[in-house]
């Protein structure tokens, strides 16, 4: 059991790691508020084959070290608190459908299997952005044309930002896992390992 909860914390922490270098990769930038980015696609991976608590522990590291390299845009602390730790940990929503996942890929089930993962996007992409709205509306409403609310405008360009990831994200993940679905598939809690020729 020991042996397992430190695999599960190293996939954790290899994870989040890797989406910060993901993170790295230059967005599709639509506009200096709208981007679309496929780092959360190692959350998404881990929260496919490990669950909820696993990947939100990743996301909350990754958005722990996104403040500790930099890379935060900080304007409060709140602003900072709700942006990085609250909203990336909110990505881990996305583990509430491991066990489905988990079953269909036992079960040689693709359809259902690239069902049950594109409303796990979904889901982790909108718990994610939410915390994100919230924050545009409180802290960058500012930036809203005149003609806008705080709302609309924080609807709109974070609305736009999780569509586009969300929608890169579900591509890069599908085309992983329908070539590769191993990187998901979990047998009695342990990474299944391939017998050597």
């Amino acid at each position: 059991m020991k042996n397992m909860k430190l695999i599960v914390l190293i996939e954790v922490a290899i994870m989040a790691a890797l989406a910060v270098v993901v993170d790295l990769i230059p967005s599709i930038k639509l506009t200096p508020s709208i981007s679309f980015n496929v780092a959360m696609v190692p959350i998404f991976l881990l929260a496919f084959r490990r669950g909820f608590k696993a990947a939100t522990l990743a996301g909350f590291i990754w958005g722990l070290l996104q403040v500790a390299l930099g890379e935060a845009w900080v304007v409060h602390p709140v602003q900072v608190f709700l942006e990085y730790f609250v909203a990336f940990a909110f990505i881990g929503g996305a583990g509430l459908f491991s066990s489905r996942i988990q079953s269909a890929v036992r079960d040689g089930r693709k359809k259902g299997l690239l069902s049950w993962m594109l409303l796990a996007i979904l889901v982790g992409s909108v718990a994610r952005y939410f915390w994100h709205f919230i924050a545009g509306v409180f802290f960058f409403g500012y930036l809203a044309p005149d003609n806008l609310s705080p709302v609309l405008f924080s609807f709109a360009a974070n609305g736009a930002s999780m569509l586009g990831s969300a929608i890169l994200c579900a591509i890069v993940l599908c085309a992983l896992v329908a070539t590769a679905p191993r990187l998901v598939k979990v047998e009695d809690g342990r990474p299944v390992n391939r017998k050597a020729a």
